[in-house]
């Protein structure tokens, strides 16, 4: 176990933090924390963000306060996790995270999971048999709390108290080198936790960091562990990965690491087949950053067709070569991949209905001239679908052609008179409804229902 060390006190007018640049919603929250007599931090990346002169996405606090207690402190909190047990605040426009110091387990704190454990609610630690960790909350003080996070440029506090940032674990220097570090043994954190691999890439690739050396060998060795966190997890992850803005740089460093093998091993094995499919696969995900880029923005649908896309569509074209009719070839084949990909990240139903979607229309948006183009520009899916064409216009000289095609009738067709219901989906007219005659007795007298409708 790591011991506390002295902190580094960087007093206000020596960084770069105002409160200008934090959220009013967290500052409240700090503040009253505080008033209350708890101590009250900013941690993790929101001070990192903000130490680099970057907006942070969101705004995370740590207090000696217990769960128990920031609940009673705030009518607007829920508090949420089994693993780690945290506050969530509710405001209007955002969701302020408030986490209880914790500290890494002594083994007397172990707990190994049996049938006698598994229906706690909140076990304060447990491991599995090969040493993740499945549940810690184990409370400690904010030198404890620091020791135990995955890097060090995500151990930086901000205290509001007297705005000053607190530094346990030479996470300044790492953050001024550009470096990202593991805390303690790499290997123990990442079996601890593997998806603090797929952080230390996505750190690396949106910042433009580097790995120290003995951190990213740590990587490349336990990258198969990755199968280890649960697929729901790793969905989210995904979208962290990719959705950024960043997802080229992203997959160079997955790819390299063998954490992409890990993941998806299948699309892995297409890849080395020939060398330019790697090279395809970069280019769209490059695409998908432009967009980002541009404000525009993907949706998970545009980006697994993206990545699984060109692998999904040559697997079709085989099956139809071999006669199975196109459209069902197609069906069979997106069921085949979310069963597959089901064993790496859970992607939702609908998402993978609007990968099959898209990649259907595709085919209707690239024949030239397209039959009944408003009625194609009317479906849910051709925004999406218009954006993969662009994506791969610059591989395949059939898209740009339908490209350009689309984007001329779009000028002349604006979405809002061409975006009408296909012909098959025309809104149904709506039923009116008969009044019923109220019954009559024998006498003649109108019955009527008592109040508890006997």
């Amino acid at each position: 176990m790591l011991m506390p060390m002295e902190p580094r006190i960087v007093p206000r007018k020596e960084h770069r933090i105002s409160r200008k640049h934090v959220s009013p919603n967290a500052l409240r929250t700090l503040y009253r924390l505080h008033s209350r007599g708890f101590i009250a931090y900013l941690v993790g990346g929101c001070v990192r963000d903000l130490l680099l002169g970057r907006t942070p996405k969101d705004f995370d606090i740590g207090t000696n306060a217990t769960p128990g207690q920031i609940k009673r402190l705030f009518h607007n909190c829920r508090l949420v996790g089994r693993r780690f047990r945290l506050a969530h605040l509710r405001f209007q426009d955002e969701i302020v995270e408030v986490s209880t110091f914790r500290r890494s387990a002594d083994p007397s704190d172990a707990v190994e999971p049996d049938d006698t454990n598994q229906g706690r609610r909140h076990v304060r630690h447990m491991k599995d048999a090969n040493g993740m960790v499945l549940a810690d909350n184990i409370f400690g003080t904010p030198e404890e709390d620091a020791l135990r996070r995955d890097f060090t440029i995500n151990a930086l506090a901000y205290n509001i108290a007297d705005a000053s940032v607190v530094d346990y674990c030479a996470g300044l220097a790492d953050l001024k080198d550009r470096l990202i570090r593991s805390i303690g043994d790499p290997r123990v954190r990442f079996t601890e936790d593997p998806v603090r691999m797929l952080r230390a890439v996505r750190f690396a690739a949106s910042h433009g960091f580097d790995i120290e050396a003995t951190t990213w060998e740590s990587i490349r060795e336990l990258s198969s562990t990755i199968s280890r966190a649960s697929p729901s997890r790793l969905y989210e992850e995904m979208q962290k990965l990719f959705l950024l803005g960043f997802a080229c740089p992203t997959f160079v460093l997955l790819e390299k690491s063998g954490l992409f093998a890990s993941l998806f091993p299948e699309l892995a094995g297409w890849t080395r087949e020939r060398d330019d499919r790697l090279k395809e696969l970069e280019r769209n995900l490059a695409g998908i950053d432009e967009l980002v880029r541009r404000g525009q923005g993907a949706s998970v649908a545009l980006l697994l067709t993206a990545l699984f896309g060109p692998r999904l569509e040559e697997a079709a074209l085989a099956r139809h070569r071999e006669g199975i009719p196109r459209r069902q070839a197609l069906d069979e084949t997106c069921a085949g991949f979310l069963k597959e990909i089901s064993q790496s990240a859970h992607i939702p139903g609908r998402v993978g209905a609007r990968l099959n979607a898209i990649l259907a229309l595709k085919a209707s948006l690239c024949r030239m001239p397209p039959r009944r183009p408003g009625t194609l520009a009317g479906r849910p899916e051709f925004a999406d679908t218009l954006m993969f064409l662009e994506i791969t216009a610059g591989t395949d000289g059939g898209h740009h052609t339908a490209l350009e095609w689309w984007k001329a009738f779009l000028l002349e067709n604006p979405p809002s008179e061409s975006a009408e219901a296909p012909a098959d989906e025309a809104p149904r007219k709506k039923r009116r409804r008969r009044r019923r005659k109220p019954r009559r007795r024998r006498g003649g007298v109108q019955e009527e229902g008592t109040a508890d409708g006997q």
